[in-house]
């Protein structure tokens, strides 16, 4: 099974994220993260899918995605020509014996602690997913209160940007 992030550019319009979600949910297809946020145009949104599947599927996806007709245009972010990152947040028991592990553990992956209570602390980290996951396993054994996880977004390298669109 191969892995896909696309970046989809949108008409900012009410009902865009239930048709999108619809096209996968009516074919079967499963969406392994998704992100949505308005773009630097209030007219348009940019949406990160991950998606996983064989040649087919994946090929699939793109072009049904292609015929909705709020999509204006859908760019497939390969590794090495993108940029994706996501965040969590876990909090995690911290009791005074292993507090100061978990503290190492944030510290080497550049975590931020945004949260210290009695019992716990909550641990923010940026990254990519491979680096997240990582992160989890090591805190693991330090008993996982709750986790959250944004889902993956990007952006192509380089200095090229969206074209100015006309929805007139």
């Amino acid at each position: 099974m191969k892995r896909m992030v696309l970046s989809i550019l949108v008409e900012n319009t009410s009902g865009v994220l239930s048709r999108v979600a619809g096209l996968f949910s009516r074919r079967g297809y499963n969406i392994d993260s998704l992100t949505v946020g308005e773009t630097q145009d209030p007219a348009i949104s940019r949406m990160t899918v991950l998606a996983h599947g064989d040649d087919q599927i994946l090929d699939q996806i793109r072009k049904q995605l292609q015929k909705l007709e709020d999509v204006i245009e859908i760019i497939e972010l390969a590794p090495g020509e993108s940029v994706t990152r996501e965040l969590i947040l876990v909090k995690v028991s911290a009791n005074d014996e292993d507090r100061q592990n978990i503290i190492s553990i944030a510290n080497i992956f550049r975590a931020n602690i945004v949260d210290v209570a009695i019992e716990s602390l909550m641990i923010e980290l940026t990254g990519n997913q491979a680096k997240l996951d990582a992160f989890i396993n090591l805190l693991k054994p330090y008993n996982i209160i709750e986790l959250v996880r944004t889902g993956i977004t990007g952006l192509e390298r380089g200095s090229g940007d969206i074209q100015e669109f006309n929805f007139d």
